[in-house]
Order: C-alpha cells, then sequence, then structure tokens
C-alpha cells in the first residue's frame, strides 16, 4: 500500500464524526464511538437526559464520557505522518505509450497526458492544463463543496438536538400530566368506592338501556340508508336513459337530489364533545366533573334521575379529555385574510374579513405566496406555538373549504387539499360534507353547518372542527407540524359562496 494512501486512511480514523476535522481532545461514550470533546458538549447543548450517540443514536449518560489519550497521541502521531508524505517527492509517473513524464491534464478526456500526447491528433484540440494547475483548482472546487456540506450537517446535527430536547421537554410534561391525573383520579375512586356496592343495580339498568337505544339507532340508520339507497338507485337508472328520455324532467330530478339530506342521529358521543373544549383545569377537577356529571344527567340522559351512576360511566371520558385538551384554553385567534395570497379570482372585503368568488379575473400584481390556480387563500398571521380557535361563518351551499396549512404549501399549482400537501380541511360539494383525507372521508352531520369552529393546537399536532351552534365534534386531524408556522386556509369554489370569520366577541 502507498504512503499517501495508508495516511489517508489512518487520517479518516482519526477524524471526528460531527465536526469532520481531526479529533481535539477526544472522548469515548459507551457505546464506543469516539468525538471531540467541545463538539460532542456542543452537540447535546442543555439535554438533562436521554442524551444520543451523533453516530448510532444509542443513549448513553453525559457523565460516561471517557478522555482518550491513546487516540489523542494517534491524531499527532497521524498528523505527523500525512506531513512527512505532503512532503515527499513522488515517483514520477510516465505515459504508457510514449514513455514520457505525464505533465498535462486534458480536461475533454479528464485524463493526465504527455507533452507528445498534447500534440497528437486525439488531444491537439481539446483544453488542457498543467497537472498542478489542474489538481489545484478541482481541490478548490472539492474544498467548497465540503465546507457547504460540513454546514449542512452541522444544521442536521442542530435540528437532531433540538428534536431531543424538545422530546425531552414533553416527557417531564407528561410525567407531571400523569402524576396530576393519578392525583386526580385517587379522589375519584374514593368517592366512589362508597357507593359501589349499592349502584351496580343502576348501571345494570343503565347497560341494558344504552344496549335498548344502540338498536333504536341501528334502525333507524338501517332505514335512512335504505331510503338513500333508493334515490341512489333511482338517480344511476336516470343516468343510464337516452338522452330524449333522460332529460324529461331532468331538472326536477336534480332538484330533488340537492334537497334530500339524510337525517343523522345525535350520537351520544357528540353530544358530549360541545364541552370538551371548555373542561376546567387543575385542582377544580372533582368540582367541575360534578358539575358536568349534573348537566350530563338532566340534559343528554333526561332517562336517570341517579347521578351517582352516571359519574362512574363519565371518569373514564373526564380523564381522556384532561389528557387531550391539556391545562390551558385555547386562545381566540383575530385572523385577517391575506390579500398578497389571494387568488385573483377572490374578492376580499377592506377589512379582510370576508371572502367570496368575483365575477371576474382581476388583474394584480404577481407575488410569488398568491395562489395563482387554485381560488384559496391564506390568513395573515401563522402560528408555530400554543392553542388557537378561529369562528368561520358560511354562506351558500356547497363548495367551500376551510381549515389549515403550512406555510411551504403549494402556491403554482394545481391542489387536492390533502394531508399530504400540508393542508388540513373539511369542504363541501354537491356530493355531500367530507373531511379532506386521502381516499375522502364523509362526515355524519345533521344538516350543513352555517358556522364552524377550527381549532389549532400546534404542539400536539390536532386539527379539530366544531359546528359552532351546538359544538358537536365535525372531524379531528393528528400531524406533525415540525417547526413550521402553520397558517389558517380557505377556499372558495362556488358562485355563491361566501366566507366570513367572526368578529373576536363571537368566540
Amino acid at each position: 500500500m502507498a504512503a499517501g494512501e495508508l495516511a489517508t486512511r489512518a487520517q479518516a480514523e482519526v477524524t471526528c464524526s460531527v465536526c469532520l476535522e481531526g479529533f481535539k481532545e477526544p472522548v469515548t461514550t459507551d457505546c464506543g464511538h469516539s468525538f471531540c470533546q467541545d463538539c460532542i458538549s456542543q452537540y447535546w447543548g442543555q439535554l438533562e437526559s436521554n442524551f444520543c450517540c451523533p453516530q448510532c443514536g444509542e443513549t448513553c449518560p453525559q457523565g460516561n464520557l471517557r478522555p482518550s489519550k491513546e487516540l489523542r497521541n494517534m491524531v499527532g502521531s497521524v498528523r505527523d505522518l500525512s506531513s512527512q508524505v505532503a512532503h515527499e517527492p513522488e515517483g514520477e509517473r510516465v505515459c504508457d505509450r510514449h514513455q514520457e513524464a505525464l505533465k498535462l491534464f486534458c480536461e475533454e478526456d479528464q485524463m493526465p497526458i504527455c507533452l507528445v500526447c498534447r500534440e497528437s491528433r486525439a488531444h491537439r484540440t481539446h483544453p488542457v492544463l498543467p497537472m498542478e494547475e489542474a489538481a489545484q483548482e478541482y481541490k478548490d472546487q472539492i474544498q467548497s463543496h465540503l465546507q457547504r456540506l460540513r454546514k449542512e450537517r452541522w444544521e442536521l446535527l442542530g435540528f437532531q438536538s433540538a428534536e431531543e430536547k424538545a422530546s425531552e421537554k414533553l416527557m417531564r410534561q407528561v410525567a407531571l400530566e400523569r402524576q396530576r391525573v393519578t392525583s386526580e383520579c385517587e379522589q375519584l375512586r374514593q368517592l366512589l368506592a362508597k357507593e359501589e356496592g349499592l349502584r351496580l343495580a343502576q348501571l345494570g339498568e343503565l347497560d341494558s338501556m344504552i344496549t335498548r337505544r344502540k338498536k333504536e339507532s341501528v334502525t333507524r340508520l338501517g332505514e335512512e340508508i335504505s331510503r338513500l339507497s333508493a334515490l341512489i338507485v333511482e338517480l344511476e337508472g336516470k343516468c343510464q336513459q337516452p338522452a330524449p328520455e333522460f332529460l324529461q324532467g331532468v331538472r326536477s330530478t336534480v332538484s330533488r337530489a340537492e334537497k334530500v339530506t339524510s337525517q343523522h342521529l345525535m350520537l351520544i358521543s357528540q353530544k358530549l364533545g360541545r364541552r370538551s373544549w371548555a373542561f376546567p383545569r387543575g385542582s377544580r377537577l372533582l368540582t367541575a366533573l360534578g358539575g358536568f356529571v349534573g348537566s350530563f344527567s338532566l340534559q343528554v340522559l333526561p332517562w336517570t334521575r341517579n347521578k351517582c351512576a352516571v359519574l362512574a360511566v363519565c371518569i373514564a371520558l373526564a380523564v381522556c379529555l384532561l389528557k387531550i385538551h391539556g391545562t390551558y384554553p385555547a386562545k381566540f385567534a383575530n385572523v385577517v385574510l391575506d390579500q398578497d395570497t389571494a387568488n385573483p379570482k377572490l374578492i376580499l372585503s377592506e377589512d379582510g374579513k370576508v371572502v367570496r368568488m368575483g365575477d371576474y379575473v382581476q388583474r394584480l400584481v404577481r407575488n410569488p405566496n398568491r395562489f395563482d390556480l387554485e381560488p384559496c387563500v391564506l390568513g395573515m398571521e401563522g402560528f408555530n406555538s400554543g392553542r388557537h380557535f378561529w369562528v368561520v361563518e358560511l354562506t351558500g351551499r356547497s363548495g367551500w373549504a376551510v381549515g389549515v396549512a403550512r406555510q411551504s404549501v403549494l402556491r403554482k399549482s394545481s391542489l387536492s387539499l390533502h394531508p399530504e400537501e400540508g393542508i388540513w380541511a373539511v369542504h363541501e360539494q354537491f356530493n355531500g360534507f367530507k373531511a379532506r383525507t386521502s381516499p375522502k372521508n364523509t362526515v355524519l352531520l345533521e344538516g350543513s353547518p352555517a358556522r364552524i369552529r377550527i381549532y389549532l393546537d400546534y404542539e400536539a399536532g390536532l386539527v379539530a372542527f366544531y359546528d359552532a351552534e351546538n359544538e358537536v365534534p365535525i372531524f379531528n386531524f393528528t400531524a406533525s407540524f415540525a417547526t413550521e408556522k402553520i397558517f389558517p386556509f380557505f377556499g372558495v369554489w362556488g358562485s355563491r359562496v361566501q366566507i366570513k370569520l367572526a368578529p373576536p366577541d363571537a368566540k
């Protein structure tokens, strides 16, 4: 093996995988990988636990870093070897064809050539450079790429470290939440233990009543499905008719199909959802749960008078709501539409609170943030933390979409409005109310909501939609927003559709 190649391999063995330079004060982790002491300290930053190796990802305690005297000595030896190889004269290579020294480099053929080759017909018209000059030029290019790649690698390591810190913070919050929930639930268990023996009969009666209600709901849903299935068959048959027969009474058929809406059942779980976001916090859990159960027993379950029996049913629900919605309320966001993002077909009010479809395409100044193909618009303010909500009022039967979108959402091409594109939205078209998932998810609602409340919990990655009139849940999305800003999103396709943002006093 040549001395130069040996020196190169030795240099690779004493290179830090974080800074990509020779070790400085090398230390070794429990997993056996070595780094510069400053590099690994900076990479771990302010972490207090769950330190992971940048090379293999294995968790290791920070205090177990071991200085490596042998590796430090090896770094000096390799540096001396590299310096010695750099100053040793290399044997002069000669051309296999002319036995002349290879002193030139042909840029066309990317190969070293001799002076005789330069005058030959094969290389006479090719650009050539002296060997050393060509080597230096390519070294400069490689060094430039190395500098860029090192910078990108360091940025990625920073992202990885930030992710570790965020995960550690969330784990501490989860531990505190677990402790608090355990304490609160223990108080509930003590209360329920006194009533357990006496209330088993009532719970049995409650179970029977739920089963009966379930059967009634299934029957009603079956009737509704049959009604819609019959209408679908009729419409499909209509479409198969020849044009003359098809056009007879077609307007009446279309009108009848548009007026038909399924009468969905109001499920108990939907009725409970209206109280989830207003659920009180902290040490007031027992008082809040008592009030919640009282209201539940009087309004949602009028067929039982025993609140203690209902309390047993609601314990699991209360704990779940507490975990989902945290210990702090959502903040009302006074959303204003951003004119710079609005499609030229859309008309915005002067105060930025109303958007509708215009009668013609406006001639607007070109803007990189504008939606050019899709009739969409974003809110002016984005969010990268916290919990927020806003309310939209909808006018028009169909042809709209509301939700949130990433800052990086595509503006110059067509959109399917799916989460894969960075958009989480619900929409209504002539064929029903749906959530923009892949495939589309039909949402069961009683009619079409005139007001929708949109919630965004950035840290939890939650986007939730509620009917603002009765707080019935519509649909929930879960996502990972990373560190990117999330903006309110609105789309208008119907000519009679208008989306209006409710004022702060409507929250």
